[in-house]
């Protein structure tokens, strides 16, 4: 599980989409509650806990992505669902390390 701190425009197709697709598992354990194991009491649900509205700003960063892109998004989140601190200031990863990440993987990541 993994939600990205950089920028959108950075990430290939596959990680934008993965990272979109994971997004929705995490917001469905924070405000359903729908995990009372495993992935909730992972390190990337932790560091969103009361922090829905950062979650629902990154998905509006991922779904203007993907209409930059031309992608079509049938998912939107409940806005009224958006409680909390607005912006991450948590990270498993550094923001500069996550780029040293994804740059080491084979796909097209930073290639903008």
């Amino acid at each position: 599980m993994r939600v990205w701190d950089i920028h959108p425009k950075h990430l290939c197709r596959k990680h934008l989409l993965a990272e979109h697709r994971e997004l929705h598992g995490l917001w469905n354990i924070l405000t359903k509650h729908k995990a009372k194991g495993g992935y909730s009491r992972h390190p990337e649900t932790l560091r969103w806990v009361g922090k829905e509205r950062a979650l629902y700003e990154r998905h509006e960063a991922l779904v203007k992505e993907f209409m930059k892109r031309g992608y079509k998004h049938h998912t939107p989140l409940d806005k009224r669902l958006a409680k909390g601190v607005g912006g991450q200031k948590v990270f498993i990863n550094t923001v500069a390390e996550q780029r040293i990440i994804l740059r080491a993987k084979p796909c097209e990541c930073f290639m903008d």
